[in-house]
């Protein structure tokens, strides 16, 4: 582990504030890809003056963003992590533990609010009905759909993921049901962001997310009753779902 290296993509959209503090908390070993889905605030010269890989992408939306960083990424395992700094990317390396001794397939970070105010009430409400209806839909024993996740990127590319939109988590989970993954999560820390949400910190923001997550489940619904692909047994270790905080 001391001298595996791990692609980290950070999907940026005006995170000048917050990149140096994200790309700063980087363990060794561990690169910084900073995709920039438009931002006018010279994200872009902060993440290359601190050392991050960045990539360019004009086509808006979240899943654009991630596509780009996994067509970038070129190390064995990749991560995801916001570049907000609402999450410190030094808890990555337990979640690529899990997925490098063969525990999961797909680990990820189950977002527990650290500060007052980290979660808006709406985005927490959100995302505790869609993981409800995800656990229904797969049987993955999930309460988040944390967007700090680790995987081999050779997997990842061959789920083939076609959301560009904020749907692209969702599908992820969704495909790797479908492969057979083994999917499972444990807690990491969720602090106040830097800046202002473009997602869910806004009523907006929630709302346009949920609707492209609930189309993808209805999607899913239609076309997995014909097969049932019985997910593989998520490995209970320390700080994993089963009896985490909610």
């Amino acid at each position: 582990m001391d001298t595996m290296t791990v692609d980290v993509i950070l999907p940026c959209l005006d995170e000048a504030d917050a990149l140096p503090r994200v790309i700063g908390r980087l363990p060794e070993g561990y690169r910084a890809i900073v995709v920039d889905n438009g931002s006018t605030d010279g994200s872009a010269d902060v993440a290359r003056a601190h050392g991050a890989t960045v990539v360019t992408e004009p086509v808006k939306g979240f899943g654009s963003a991630c596509a780009a960083g996994v067509a970038a990424a070129t190390a064995e395992y990749v991560a995801f992590c916001d570049a907000d700094a609402s999450m410190d990317p030094a808890e990555l390396p337990a979640l690529v533990a899990r997925v490098a001794d063969g525990r999961t397939d797909l680990a990820l970070g189950r977002r527990v609010p650290t500060t007052r105010g980290a979660w808006a009430p709406h985005a927490r409400f959100a995302n505790r009905v869609l993981a409800v209806l995800m656990r229904r839909a797969t049987g993955y024993r999930l309460r988040d759909l944390g967007p700090m996740r680790v995987m081999r990127r050779a997997d990842l590319v061959a789920l083939d993921l076609q959301d560009r939109r904020s749907g692209y988590p969702l599908e992820m989970v969704l495909a790797a049901h479908a492969a057979g993954w083994r999917v499972d999560e444990s807690d990491i820390g969720y602090a106040q962001r830097v800046g202002d949400s473009k997602v869910t910190g806004t009523l907006r923001g929630t709302v346009n997310a949920v609707r492209d997550m609930s189309r993808l489940l209805r999607q899913y619904g239609r076309e997995a009753r014909p097969r049932v692909v019985a997910p593989g047994p998520a490995r209970d270790v320390a700080g994993s779902s089963e009896g985490a905080r909610s």
